[in-house]
């Protein structure tokens, strides 16, 4: 998994208002990792006040933005293959995806975090698209322990809603890259009006339209083909044969 991931996850929380900690700065290959190397990232919602009802949490399923700003704290684990899409079978084949909402490590995170019952959640590039399949792979996640499942797509159109072009977001790599994509509108917010560099293209239609038409009634004009067919080939016994023989020249 590469750093950009991580990145994106961590700026997307604390946009949120979560105060979030790295747990680790290395990738655990040649050995198993330990409970508490599981998580990637552990956060703590700051909007929430301690003691206070705003905290429930959401019912396990899908997160957006709006069900993480109810959750005191996470235990986030990132999985950026962004070329998978994660099926019930490649879920059930690769148990090292749910490892970190174990029991232990789980306890390893609370010990960490001082926060009781934090939720485990789960970053995803993609699920399937078929229904069927979609729901399974979601039943298999909550069946493992993970109370939210938060997809790369719906984390990057949450940040582009909130990246302002007038802004200048010199302290975080991310948000600026984001900023630029969206100033020269290579990419943009979800909305429901046309975007800008759409009226050039319009314009481009209409005048094409007004060429068309005028050049309609010089089409019109023009008499039918097989008018003109019938009109140049004379009858026989005309007065088309005698002017033919008068304009012959005599030997």
């Amino acid at each position: 998994m590469t750093s950009v991931n991580e990145q994106l996850v961590r700026e997307y929380l604390e946009t949120l208002g979560f105060c979030v900690r790295q747990v680790r700065k290395y990738s655990v290959i040649a050995r198993a990792k330990a409970s508490w190397e599981e998580a990637d990232m552990l956060g703590i919602n700051l909007a929430l006040r301690p003691g206070s009802g705003e905290g429930t949490q959401p019912a396990p399923g899908l997160w957006g933005a709006c069900d993480l700003v109810r959750v005191p704290a996470v235990v986030v684990s990132v999985r950026g293959w962004h070329s998978d899409r994660f099926t019930p079978q490649m879920l059930a084949k690769t148990p090292e995806l749910v490892r970190f909402a174990s029991p232990k490590a789980m306890a390893s995170a609370t010990a960490t975090l001082r926060v009781a019952a934090p939720a485990p959640v789960l970053v995803l590039p993609d699920l399937p698209v078929a229904a069927r399949e979609r729901q399974a792979a979601i039943d298999f996640l909550l069946s493992a322990g993970i109370q939210g499942i938060l997809l790369f797509r719906t984390l990057l159109l949450d940040l582009l809603d909130r990246v302002d072009v007038k802004k200048s977001y010199e302290k975080s790599d991310v948000l600026q890259l984001l900023r630029i994509l969206k100033v020269h509108r290579l990419v943009q917010s979800r909305q429901l009006e046309l975007p800008d560099w759409s009226r050039p293209a319009r314009r481009h239609r209409v005048a094409r339209k007004q060429v068309v038409d005028a050049t309609e009634p010089l089409l019109v004009a023009e008499p039918p083909r097989e008018m003109v067919a019938e009109e140049e080939v004379p009858d026989a016994g005309s007065t088309g044969a005698e002017t033919s023989e008068e304009t012959v020249p005599a030997e």
